[in-house]
């Protein structure tokens, strides 16, 4: 069995994905890098999710009887935690086939 590829083995010294016909390597790619989207989005379903729990209190206690924002709150936050798991199911599906792969 071979030994599996580093990532840093892939990317080299400028932290880039080489480009076929373009030199072996490409220029770095301006903008977050997908960690970062990652982390952000997780944090706002975070915050979506907060955000509805608030609302749903609020309005069990009576602090508010606007009853179509809290359940626009909660069916967004819905609505973002299932992409996230649709987004958490690819990585995942995508992980098993790269590791199934036979270099």
């Amino acid at each position: 069995m071979t030994d599996p590829i580093q990532v840093s083995q892939l990317l080299g010294s400028t932290g880039a994905l080489p480009v076929p016909g373009l030199g072996g390597s490409a220029a770095p790619v301006q903008g977050k890098d997908f960690k970062s989207v990652l982390l952000d989005s997780l944090d706002e379903v975070n915050r979506l999710q907060s955000e509805a729990d608030a609302g749903v209190q609020r309005l069990i206690t009576g602090e508010t009887d606007n009853v179509a924002e809290v359940f626009l709150a909660v069916n967004k936050a819905g609505i973002a935690f299932d992409l996230l798991m649709e987004v958490r199911n690819k990585l995942t599906e995508a992980y098993q086939q790269i590791r199934q792969m036979q270099v």
